[in-house]
């Protein structure tokens, strides 16, 4: 089918209001978050229901169109932008935006795939309820999209990740069959667990449209606390101490080398100083609890039983709410200022908590041999074993360099995660920008089985082209 014949049909489906045809009008959907990736596209097409969706995917099987699924395209590994042959259609969920059902008794909300992150937290709290999943794009990102990529952020620790989060799917296949999932059960086991097939597939098995996701009780009583230590090892043997003391009550658990307070202190004129002197890694801890009305009196004392044992150096638990909205913006600040400071090589990366120290010990040695040039910014969830375990390089550094010593310190990197049990894609996805490294560390078996699903799920290759595998 001719491109003019296709945005004529995808038109006729959706309405005029509901395809992007200028280039300029395109412009958001077709480069990545990070500005790495940059694509494009014949149109921009943004239903509004499952029913449009569903005859999008039908019109783009039938003439064999590939389709990119988009969310809020906050992304990070380049998943949801399409390639320069301006052949893919970019699929945008963000005019779907529906709550479908709040069910308190139940602890569910439905809701379609293109409600933002922000908006779905915000009505599970009108409803006296939480939704767990945070991350700094919250208020970009959409529901689709985090679970698209298996989301992570900073409560994984208590809650888990999106998928532990998600008890229903309904999702689009590339045929336009529709498969209704949105069951709000906790216990199912009639056959395949076909949501968890869909999550983190980053649209290249099918179009996630709406989930059924799971809400906990509201924990009135919090406290956050801001710490500095001498090492990492230092920083997890704080976590098992806590986690002894609080148990599930200790929710979130950040890690930061000094490097990220450095770089951000350049990015803000108003960083605080929150501890009294500089120290070479910190930790912000949030702890929740639904009836201890001492929290943040118990965790001043078990804080002060780490600093006499050595544990760590310096502590302070926040006296308020604006003093702990204060140590969550320096922490959330970190991703945005190393943007602004210079190129940055990414690592997206996990390993098991006990070997976390390990690897930081010998990563920085193995990159300052190797790659004296970076500037290393470590920081992420340790609760939970994931790393942002990031370079900075100079803005002005060429691209054909950049991407020479992208190259090579991604394999330095990523060797040592792998043979230390860890993964090289924690929480953005593999997306274009971990694709080629997939092959080399995951085993034969992986692959090919990964491939079988694939083929059986999207015999024509029409599922965001080029991404995962």
């Amino acid at each position: 089918m001719h491109a003019r014949d296709l945005i004529g049909g995808l038109s006729h489906l959706v309405g005029e209001a509901g395809v992007i045809r200028d280039p300029a009008d395109q412009s958001p959907y077709l480069r990545d978050w990070l500005g790495r990736y940059e694509g494009r596209t014949p149109v921009v097409v943004r239903p509004r229901t499952t029913t449009e969706v569903a005859a999008v995917m039908r019109l783009c099987h039938q003439t064999g169109t590939p389709v990119v699924p988009q969310g809020g395209n906050t992304g990070m590994s380049g998943g949801a932008t399409p390639d320069g042959s301006g052949a893919q259609v970019v699929l945008s969920l963000s005019r779907m935006t529906r709550i479908r059902e709040v069910d308190p008794v139940n602890n569910t909300l439905t809701v379609d795939a293109g409600v933002l992150l922000a908006d779905v937290q915000r009505v599970a709290h009108e409803a006296q309820r939480h939704f767990p999943l945070s991350l700094g794009a919250e208020g970009q990102c959409t529901i689709g999209g985090n679970l698209a990529t298996n989301a992570g952020g900073t409560s994984v620790l208590r809650y888990g990740n999106a998928r532990e989060l998600t008890l229903g799917l309904e999702v689009v296949l590339p045929d336009g069959r529709v498969w209704d999932g949105l069951r709000g059960l906790r216990k199912d086991n009639a056959g395949y667990d076909l949501k968890s097939l869909f999550i983190g597939s980053e649209g290249t098995l099918g179009v996630i449209t709406g989930a059924v996701l799971k809400l906990s009780p509201l924990a009135p009583t919090r406290a956050v606390a801001w710490v500095g230590a001498h090492t990492p090892a230092h920083i997890v043997a704080l976590l098992t101490h806590l986690q002894a003391a609080f148990g599930q009550s200790v929710t979130a658990f950040e890690m930061m080398s000094a490097a990220c307070l450095t770089i951000e202190a350049t990015q803000r004129d108003d960083a605080p100083a929150l501890l009294r002197g500089t120290h070479a890694y910190y930790a912000l801890i949030e702890l929740a609890d639904t009836q201890d009305d001492d929290l943040a009196g118990r965790l001043r004392q078990a804080l002060a039983q780490a600093t006499q044992a050595g544990t760590i150096i310096d502590a302070r638990v926040a006296e308020d709410a604006t003093s702990a909205a204060m140590m969550w913006r320096a922490r959330e600040g970190i991703s945005q200022a190393q943007v602004r400071g210079g190129k940055t090589i990414k690592h997206d990366i996990a390993l098991p908590i006990s070997r976390l120290a390990a690897f930081i010990d010998e990563a920085d040695a193995t990159v300052a041999a190797r790659f004296p040039q970076v500037r290393l910014i470590n920081f992420g969830h340790v609760g939970d074993g994931n790393l942002h375990y990031n370079a900075l390089l100079p803005l002005d550094i060429p691209d054909d360099d950049f991407a020479q010593l992208a190259t090579a310190m991604n394999r330095c990197v990523h060797d040592i995660v792998v043979q230390r049990g860890g993964t090289i894609s924690a929480e953005h996805g593999v997306g274009q920008l971990r694709r080629d490294a997939l092959r080399r560390y995951k085993s034969p078996v992986e692959m090919d089985l990964m491939l079988m699903i694939k083929r059986a799920l999207d015999p024509n290759q029409l599922m965001n082209p080029g991404k995962v595998l």
